[in-house]
């Protein structure tokens, strides 16, 4: 497979968010700011990086009746790594994403690429596509996050460019399903002219 290719549909043809529509939780949680989303999309990529890297490795190991239960101890590891590290490092944003960091644990899109990819082709090819899966998520929760964040708050990484208070619909939960629901638009319009 052409690595490039693999690495790629992470981001358009393959998004998780615009295309597949997995790990809608995390997506819609904590889209406030940009800066919740990227720290939610790298924690994710970080885990689905490692997580392909050690199922690709072991996949030969583990018996067919306990594959799935396997992936999920080996993801679950990888999250509360994650998890302890940004509790230690990044206390404000660790705060800021709560509950919604051990719940990486059951996001679909790491699971779904340990069992469809990780566990059928070879360490490279496994890695390259936790990369471009893990980027793809995060860009789409960036600007997610962007959206929500410029016509909630009046403000782009925290700094303030709008005066007054913006519209409060879009850092609220319904606010989060009408920008995702544009942006899945303009990411379709996007493929199309690309296909």
């Amino acid at each position: 497979m052409n690595q490039w290719k693999n690495f790629s549909k992470g981001f358009f043809s393959e998004n998780a968010v615009f295309v597949l529509f997995l790990g809608l939780c995390p997506t819609l949680g904590v889209t406030t700011s940009v800066i919740n989303g990227v720290g939610m999309g790298l924690a994710t990529t970080f885990v689905l990086l490692m997580s392909n890297i050690v199922v690709t490795l072991i996949k030969n190991y583990i018996p067919d009746k306990v594959r799935i239960p396997s992936f999920i101890v080996i993801i679950a590891s990888f999250v509360t790594i994650v998890e302890l590290l940004m509790q230690a490092y990044l206390p404000g944003l660790f705060d800021e994403l709560g509950l919604f960091i051990p719940l990486i644990v059951v996001n679909c899109l790491i699971l779904g690429r340990a069992e469809a990819f990780a566990s059928k082709n070879t360490f490279t090819s496994s890695v390259v596509d936790g990369l471009g899966m893990g980027l793809g998520f995060t860009m789409a929760l960036f600007f997610l996050g962007g959206v929500r964040e410029i016509l909630g708050s009046g403000s782009f990484l925290g700094f303030k460019f709008i005066p007054g208070d913006g519209i409060l619909l879009f850092i609220l939960a319904p606010g989060a399903f009408i920008a995702l629901g544009y942006l899945i638009m303009l990411m379709n319009k996007i493929n199309k002219k690309t296909a």
